[in-house]
């Protein structure tokens, strides 16, 4: 399979360059999706270890969420017949971005993820229901954005992480004598011991 050759654009021109890759012959959407930039500092320069075709490498970058969009251009049967495009946009907080809905239609399912899992702000969207930016996988009234970075895990801090345990934990036998036992560590996603009262 081809390389992807991948493009960096403004957030303004997120619509225009999916249109443009759609009239390059881009005319199959894969997906769209992001990833929470959001503890990036500022200026930050674009690492530029994508393979392939990179157009992105040392672009200086903000804060925010890193959308993606991966559309395929079919040509002939055979080697080099299929050639892989990632847009890619770096969106501040509480910037909205452009639905690109109607350009492809399949794009709803992936906005509507995107917009519930990491909260980006989608301008336009229609997928022909009017129903709008609705839930698409968590229940309805579920409140947060569960795959930012800053989401806490109150489950894990409300009840016994059901992971590895900490040594001797769980078999009954008493620490060595004259060892203490370790320090209990905390699951991944849950916070510090002030912020909310954890069972011993």
């Amino acid at each position: 399979m081809s390389v992807p050759v991948q493009r960096r654009v403004e957030p303004g021109e997120w619509h225009e360059a999916v249109r443009s890759a759609r009239a390059e012959g881009y005319a199959f959407f894969d997906w769209l999706s992001a990833v929470d930039e959001s503890d990036a500092q500022e200026g930050d320069a674009q690492d530029g270890d994508a393979p392939g075709g990179d157009e992105t490498q040392g672009e200086p970058l903000v804060p925010g969420l890193e959308v993606l969009c991966h559309l395929l251009r079919v040509g002939a049967p055979g080697p080099g017949g299929l050639r892989r495009l990632v847009l890619r946009t770096r969106v501040p907080e509480g910037t909205p971005l452009r639905s690109v809905t109607d350009l492809f239609a399949g794009a709803a399912w992936h906005e509507r993820e995107t917009h519930e899992m990491f909260g980006l702000l989608v301008e336009g969207f229609d997928d022909r229901t009017g129903l709008g930016l609705r839930p698409l996988l968590l229940p309805e009234g579920f409140e947060g954005t569960p795959l930012r970075k800053d989401f806490v895990l109150a489950a894990r801090a409300s009840k016994p992480w059901p992971g590895a345990k900490e040594p001797g934990e769980g078999s009954g036998e008493a620490p060595p004598r004259g060892r203490r036992p370790r320090k209990r560590l905390l699951p991944p996603g849950v916070p510090d011991p002030s912020w909310g009262p954890r069972p011993d």
